[in-house]
């Protein structure tokens, strides 16, 4: 309820929708990372992930906010 009533007042804004289909690109350390948008989660160099922030995890080494990592999601 507590987090319907910040989405509601827009403190917590949704991520955007993603399609599957849809590709993310991010550089990291000088390197170009595409990751697929799938039905049921993302793939990155022929790996599945359930989450996007498994996928940054996977990238950086350190715990991400995968929509955030991707630029899914503003900073505030």
């Amino acid at each position: 309820e507590f987090r319907r009533v910040l989405f509601r007042s827009g403190s917590i804004k949704p991520a955007p929708a993603l399609s599957p289909g849809n590709q993310l690109v991010r550089e990291w350390n000088g390197r170009i990372y595409r990751v697929l948008v799938l039905d049921d989660g993302f793939e990155l160099d022929g790996r599945r992930y359930r989450s996007l922030s498994a996928v940054a995890r996977h990238i950086t080494g350190a715990a991400w906010s995968g929509p955030r990592f991707f630029g899914l999601k503003k900073v505030s």
